[in-house]
């Protein structure tokens, strides 16, 4: 799409933000970019894109830099009824999100990834299965790489397999992926979305453009409105009717025929089957052959934080799981342990109920450490199902946890909330985690 002679403000200098005022200057627009926040980290990016023709606004001064825009960009970390973003739409300004602009610039097919749970692992696990069948794929969006950044050199991709947050889907419009890949559905950001319902209505825009061309790959345990693309489903749940289904040898199965045993991969669980199903679902929808994807899957590592072996020691494994950020994931990690688990949770409270969980975390761990704002409202909720340990921080966590645990156990850190009452992010909450249990003496080395 050509920008040439367009005012355009980009709202936000992180990365995606950056990317974008690129992709715009690159189109010819004039471009404003605007940041509200401290002007001192943002100095050489501003320097920057300035030297490439922006006007980079910092600080306070950007909350009334409010022009005749042709409309604004909207940065995925930029809460849209911040002040930042409401200035332009009360001046009439037109909001568009950064994944939307890069889609209108893409160049090649894009396999778009949401869901509550899975997204990342599915999303870096479709484009390795992708690229070893042949195909030039990049994996971008949610999971770290600004969509915008890969549709700049889009022309020279086949596929872009892009991970996209409800944030980013309210921002949308013409998004239409050739697979759109639906992981899962639970309740989350209830600090963001009035209801459940809203939120799912926000996921459910992936699917808004699509047409009988292109393909829905959905979770089979999800309730869905009727969609226009070609539906193949998958779910690792028992006495399912998918096109995808586990067997109880932990067999992945396609259409009733086997195609890759769980054993043979590096990941374990259900949820990280469905994640390979849906991988190879997308794979096929775009004319791949299995057997072709089969020996990246067997390769694939999962990424940090997700049910990430961290050591063993004295007979006790550590589980780094938190990229565990709402319910249904904290679920998920526990019904993949066996054996005794001491289970490391809590954090922000973003309005979820921990009551239902009670019943599982009773049967599948021996006790629980609770941290952060959480921890005194899970501890009435699970009291009654298994001992539970609230504590300060999650260095006295770690070491409440390693007393508990004898060997043959496993120490899960898996928190079932955000990271931001005490850390900045879910990967410092895990780096920390990390480190703290290796503040021991001795290691036993995984093999």
């Amino acid at each position: 799409m050509d920008y040439t002679g367009q005012k355009v403000a980009v709202l936000g200098l992180g990365r995606s933000g950056a990317a974008a005022a690129r992709l715009l200057l690159d189109g010819g627009a004039a471009v404003t970019v605007l940041d509200s926040g401290d002007p001192a980290p943002r100095q050489s990016a501003a320097a920057q894109l300035s030297s490439r023709g922006a006007r980079v606004v910092l600080g306070d001064d950007a909350l009334h830099c409010v022009q005749d825009f042709q409309f604004a960009v909207l940065s995925p970390g930029i809460d849209p009824m911040a002040p930042l973003a409401r200035r332009p739409v009360e001046a009439g300004v037109p909001l568009v999100g950064e994944v939307e602009l890069a889609f209108r610039r893409c160049r090649c097919p894009v396999v778009g990834i949401t869901g509550t749970n899975g997204k990342t692992t599915t999303t870096g696990l479709t484009a390795s299965l992708l690229n070893a069948a042949g195909l030039r794929a990049e994996a971008c969006g949610n999971i770290g790489l600004p969509f915008s950044e890969v549709a700049a050199r889009s022309a020279s991709l086949d596929v872009a397999v892009v991970e996209i947050s409800s944030f980013q889907l309210e921002t949308t419009d013409t998004f239409r992926p050739r697979v759109a890949v639906w992981t899962n559905f639970s309740a989350n950001h209830l600090d963001r979305y009035p209801d459940v319902a809203s939120y799912r209505a926000a996921k459910l825009r992936i699917f808004d453009r699509q047409t009988a061309d292109d393909f829905a790959v959905v979770n089979a345990r999800s309730e869905l409105p009727a969609l226009r693309a070609q539906r193949v489903s998958f779910t690792a749940a028992p006495a399912r009717d998918a096109d995808f289904t586990l067997d109880d040898s932990a067999t992945i199965l396609h259409r009733g025929q086997p195609v890759l045993a769980l054993s043979a991969t590096r990941l374990r669980g259900p949820h990280n089957a469905e994640n390979l199903m849906a991988a190879l679902a997308a794979g096929m929808c775009l004319g791949l052959d299995v057997a072709a994807m089969i020996c990246a899957a067997c390769d694939y590592a999962p990424p940090p934080h997700r049910c990430e072996f961290v050591r063993e020691q004295d007979g006790v494994t550590w589980i780094n799981d938190s990229k565990s950020t709402n319910l249904d994931a904290l679920a998920r990690a526990l019904e993949g342990q066996t054996g005794g688990v001491i289970l490391i949770a809590g954090g922000k409270n973003k309005g979820f109920d921990y009551a239902p969980l009670a019943a599982l975390v009773g049967r599948k761990a021996r006790a629980a450490v609770l941290i952060g704002e959480m921890r005194g409202s899970i501890a009435a909720d699970w009291s009654a199902a298994l001992p539970c340990h609230p504590v300060d921080s999650l260095e006295a966590a770690v070491a409440r946890a390693r007393e508990l645990a004898d060997a043959g156990d496993t120490v899960l850190f898996s928190p079932g909330t955000s990271s931001f009452d005490m850390f900045r992010s879910y990967e410092e909450r895990g780096d920390i985690f990390k480190q703290l249990t290796h503040h021991t003496k001795t290691t036993t080395p995984h093999t």
